[in-house]
């Protein structure tokens, strides 16, 4: 069955940065594209960036120009580099595919 396992997250002060990475399983990753969402407390699950099988990306308009996601095919995993952090990044993170979804990485933006 499709796994995906999230790590990266932490607390970070503003202006810092992440990577998160997700690793995927069980599926064929190469022919799948991937979202990555946050929800932070009391608001909906939203959609933060997508990255197609072919590699073209996508963004929210609260991280263009902040945030980057990748895929190393090799590695099955999709990474998003958070820069440029502000508290309002503070959120779990999730990736998703196949309607699947990973537990969740908390990423805290604060000093």
């Amino acid at each position: 069955q499709v796994q995906l396992v999230e790590s990266g997250g932490g607390l970070v002060q503003p202006g810092g940065s992440l990577r998160l990475s997700c690793v995927a399983s069980g599926y064929n990753f190469r022919a799948y594209g991937m979202g990555w969402y946050r929800q932070a407390p009391g608001k909906q699950r939203d959609l933060v960036a997508s990255i197609t099988s072919g590699g073209t990306t996508s963004y929210a308009n609260s991280v263009k120009g902040r945030f980057t996601i990748s895929r190393d095919n090799a590695k099955n995993t999709v990474y998003l580099q958070m820069n440029s952090l502000k508290p309002d990044d503070t959120a779990v993170y999730y990736c998703n595919v196949l309607g699947v979804w990973g537990q969740g990485t908390q990423v805290t933006v604060s000093s």
